[in-house]
């Protein structure tokens, strides 16, 4: 397990309890949070692991970090699958490009591994349900498999289940509020602020499935290709450009 709040969040702490009725659990998480670092690595300072318990550790890294450094250095095996979450917020259409969240899961499917990332749609709330949920959506992965490089994007409205969807990514207009100001030093800043967020109607996806109050699992892949434009490109050649030395 890992997630991108942080070791000590309330969304890991749900999440590896509900997953300790399903397996073994080693959590290796990022000592600070990590929100909005994609599916990044660290490669300017040298990572630290700190073990909290036994089968707990921080790492002070991003998400992607956490589980790079788990299967090859922390854990004495492969593990079987990798979780993600219990993320505070959405991570629906275009936000799955920013999430460390689902950027966890994601390295899971750079080691052949299947990887499920979780999300609570409310930033304040109980993540019992949205736990138990993943808990048994592991159980059933682990059982039927996923695709080699596929992973399970989950965002989980609050409260109790009242269904689920398998979606597509949605698409939506987003406007992030800028906030300017001047330091304590005289210098100026921006501070990147909340997000208000519009999505296309559209009954298949993820923000439909959410905005109907049921879980939406959305299937992800690392391969961003556009394969009906590659098709239509590939006896294109004169749309390339031909520079001779």
């Amino acid at each position: 397990m890992t997630n991108d709040d942080g070791y000590f969040s309330d969304g890991i702490a749900a999440l590896s309890a509900a997953l300790e009725t399903v397996g073994e659990v080693t959590v290796v998480a990022p000592a600070s949070e990590q929100s909005a670092t994609a599916h990044s690595i660290t490669l300017t300072r040298p990572l630290r692991a700190r073990q909290m318990a036994e089968r707990r550790y921080s790492i002070d890294g991003t998400p992607t970090d956490c589980v790079l450094l788990a299967i090859t250095k922390i854990l004495p095996e492969r593990p079987d699958i990798v979780i993600s979450g219990i993320n505070h917020g959405a991570n629906l259409g275009d936000d799955v490009t920013y999430s460390g969240t689902v950027a966890g899961a994601l390295e899971a499917s750079i080691f052949k591994l299947p990887g499920i990332a979780v999300s609570l749609t409310a930033r304040e709330g109980d993540f019992t349900h949205a736990a138990r949920f993943a808990a048994e959506l592991t159980r059933r992965v682990l059982k039927e498999g996923l695709p080699p490089g596929t992973i399970l994007n989950v965002n989980v409205p609050a409260g109790e289940i009242r269904g689920a969807r398998f979606t597509h990514q949605g698409v939506a207009s987003s406007v992030s509020e800028i906030v300017e100001g001047i330091d304590p030093r005289g210098k100026q800043y921006y501070w990147i602020g909340v997000q208000t967020v519009s999505w296309n109607e559209d009954p298949s996806s993820d923000y439909a499935a959410v905005a109907e109050g049921l879980v939406s699992v959305t299937p992800l892949r690392t391969d961003l290709t556009d394969y009906g434009l590659l098709e239509k490109l590939k006896d294109r050649s004169d749309l390339l450009p031909n520079v001779q030395s």
